[in-house]
């Protein structure tokens, strides 16, 4: 009973989302293959604080998103993640974060990690990917999905708040367009004891989203120069 309640809530938050998205951001999302059966581990850069969110509405499947441990301190909002799932990301406790991970895919759930860490630089560019999606990848076999997301950033607000108790900085991204290309899984074999495996996997995850990004800033301009010439 416990789970379904859990379920609706959730159903419940993505569905404000979803709605949050059409109208505010006029969200496009593009998928080039039908995401897999069973659990998948999403992997998108991260040009705002907005992304953690939105990146629910890539799967139909409830999704667990690795978010900085700042958000689950902030009232209601943190109860609320907590409740359907999310990962608190600690800085310094990365294997406790993979292994919450792990334990999310055996109940059958898409988990969603941003390799960037950070939000991406404001001026443009990818900051260098850390290796615990090609980590959780290799010790679990799961597929890799990669999310390409771009946006307006000149239409980024910076916002500081203490809601958690201390001060933080944050580019939020709370109107404009917002487009997302969903490429095709990625599967990898190896272990994780392999550090030049675990490297080259890093690399080929960002990589694959660095294109997709390319894809979904075409489709941004695209429509942007559609609305100029109506």
């Amino acid at each position: 009973m416990k789970d379904i309640i859990k379920n609706i809530i959730y159903r419940l938050g993505r569905g404000i989302i979803n709605l949050y998205a059409i109208l505010m951001l006029h969200i496009d999302i593009r998928w080039m293959d039908k995401l897999p059966d069973g659990p998948v581990i999403i992997a998108a850069n991260h040009p705002s604080a907005t992304d953690p969110f939105l990146i629910h509405l890539v799967s139909r499947k409830p999704v667990s998103v690795c978010i900085t441990h700042t958000a689950f301190t902030v009232p209601i909002l943190g109860a609320y993640m907590r409740f359907v799932h999310q990962i608190s990301v600690i800085p310094g406790y990365g294997e406790k974060t993979l292994a919450r991970a792990v334990q999310m895919m055996s109940m059958g759930r898409t988990v969603a990690i941003f390799p960037e860490g950070l939000i991406s630089p404001i001026e443009g560019g990818f900051h260098q990917p850390h290796s615990g999606v090609a980590r959780l990848a290799l010790s679990t076999g799961v597929p890799v999905v990669p999310v390409g997301i771009a946006l307006n950033k000149d239409l980024s607000t910076r916002i500081t708040s203490a809601i958690s108790g201390s001060e933080t900085t944050a580019w939020w991204y709370l109107h404009g367009p917002y487009v997302v290309t969903v490429g095709e899984p990625l599967k990898f074999e190896g272990t994780i004891e392999d550090h030049q495996k675990v490297q080259s996997v890093s690399r080929q995850i960002m990589d694959s989203i660095q294109a997709l990004v390319s894809e979904s800033e075409k489709r941004r301009l695209q429509k942007k120069r559609g609305l100029t010439a109506g």
